[in-house]
C-alpha cells in the first residue's frame, strides 16, 4: 500500500489525539505525521506507537508536501487552512462542520456512502458524530425495508463539546460533593448567553438555536442524514440533550420502514453480522448498548429493539457509540483508508 504523508490539525485536542492513536494502532500507511496546533500549543510533545511527536504551529507552509491532512480544530481554522492544504496537494479530511453541506463536498460515513468517493478530492467532511452512529446502524435497515421517517433524541456525552467541558464536569463534580458554589462557563455551548452546570444535570441544548427552535446541532444531524442517505424526502426531526457522561454518545431512535409486516426479528437480522455494527438486545438479560461500555470500542452498539404499538411499520431503538472514535476520528482514519485503497 502506497505510503502517504500525513497532518493533523487540531492535534493537542480530544479528537486529533485519537486520530493519532487510531493512525498508529491500525498500521496507517503514513511516511510521516506532522502534528498542527495553535501557536500557543507549538513545542509540546505527544507519546504514540514509541515514537515522541512535537506539535507545530498551525502555518500555510505546513502543509508542504502533505497527502492527507486531517482537520479537527474548528470550523474557523478548517475555513481559515483547509483550501489552503489543498491548493499545496493535499486531500483534507474534515472533523468539522465548516463544508459538511456543501453540496460540491461528499460528506462520508464509508459503510454507507463511501463509493462517493472518488480518486482525487480535494475536501471531504467528516459528519457529526451523532449523525455517524446514526445512520451506520440503519444503514442495513434502510437496504432491506426501506426508511422513510426518523425520530431520534440524542444524550450525548461531554467529550462532544471538547477538552474544556470535560474539565468542567471534573471540577463540578467535586464542587457538588463538597456543597460548594458550582461554576460553569461552556455549556451549553461556549458562544451562549448563559451557562448551566453538566454535574447531576441534562441540558436540552447543543450548540446555539435557530429561528426554528431546533438548536444547530439538532439541524445538523436532519440535514446530514438526508444528504448522507440521499433522500431529501426522508422525515427527520432530532432532539439533542447533554449528558454528565464523559464519552459515549446515546440515541433514542424511532423510525418507520416502507414496507409492511416487518418483524422485530428481521429487523435485528439486517443488522447482525454487519461489520462495525454490534446488536446487544436481550430484554431476558438485561443486555443492551450503554456508553459506558461502549468507551474505547470501534463499533456501534445496538439494542432495545421494538415494534410501535401504533404504527404497522414503526420501530424503536437504542443505538450507543464512542463519540471520539467512530463518531470522529475512527471514521476520519477509515475514509483516509478507502482513499488509499481506491
Amino acid at each position: 500500500m502506497k505510503k502517504v504523508n500525513v497532518a493533523i490539525v487540531g492535534a493537542t485536542g480530544a479528537v486529533g489525539t485519537k486520530i493519532l492513536e487510531k493512525l498508529v494502532e491500525r498500521n496507517f500507511p503514513a511516511q510521516s505525521i506532522k502534528l498542527l496546533a495553535s501557536k500557543r500549543s507549538a513545542g509540546v510533545e505527544i507519546q504514540a506507537g514509541g515514537h515522541t511527536y512535537t506539535v507545530e504551529e498551525t502555518v500555510p507552509d505546513a502543509f508542504d508536501g502533505i497527502d492527507i491532512a486531517f482537520f479537527s480544530a474548528g470550523g474557523s481554522i478548517s475555513k481559515m487552512f483547509a483550501h489552503e492544504a489543498v491548493s499545496r496537494g493535499a486531500v483534507v479530511i474534515d472533523n468539522t462542520s465548516a463544508f459538511r453541506m456543501d453540496e460540491n463536498i461528499p460528506l462520508i460515513v464509508p459503510e454507507v456512502n463511501g463509493q462517493l468517493l472518488k480518486e482525487k478530492q480535494g475536501i471531504i467532511a467528516n459528519p457529526n458524530c451523532s449523525t455517524i452512529q446514526m445512520v451506520a446502524a440503519l444503514k442495513p435497515v434502510k437496504e432491506q425495508f426501506g426508511l422513510n421517517r426518523i425520530v431520534v433524541s440524542t444524550y450525548q456525552a461531554v467529550s462532544g463539546a471538547g477538552s474544556e467541558a470535560i474539565d468542567e464536569l471534573s471540577a463540578q463534580s467535586m464542587q457538588f460533593e463538597n456543597r460548594d458554589s458550582i461554576e460553569a462557563k461552556v455549556l451549553p455551548s461556549a458562544s451562549a448567553e448563559r451557562h448551566y452546570p453538566i454535574a447531576f444535570n441534562a441540558i436540552p441544548q447543543i450548540d446555539a438555536f435557530d429561528p426554528s427552535g431546533y438548536t444547530l446541532e439538532e439541524l445538523k444531524m436532519m440535514n446530514e442524514t438526508k444528504k448522507i442517505f440521499g433522500d431529501n424526502e426522508m422525515s427527520v426531526t432530532a432532539t439533542c440533550v447533554r449528558l454528565p457522561v464523559v464519552t459515549g454518545h446515546s440515541e433514542s431512535v424511532y423510525i418507520e420502514v416502507d414496507k409492511e409486516n416487518v418483524s422485530v426479528e428481521e429487523i435485528r437480522a439486517s443488522m447482525e453480522g454487519i461489520t462495525g455494527i454490534v446488536v446487544q438486545d436481550d430484554p431476558a438479560t438485561q443486555t443492551y448498548p450503554m456508553p459506558l461500555y461502549a468507551e474505547g470500542r470501534d463499533e456501534v452498539f445496538v439494542g432495545r429493539i421494538r415494534k410501535d404499538p401504533h404504527s404497522p411499520t414503526g420501530f424503536h431503538m437504542w443505538i450507543v457509540s464512542d463519540n471520539l472514535l467512530k463518531g470522529a476520528a475512527l471514521n476520519s482514519v477509515q475514509i483516509a483508508e478507502m482513499l488509499i485503497e481506491q
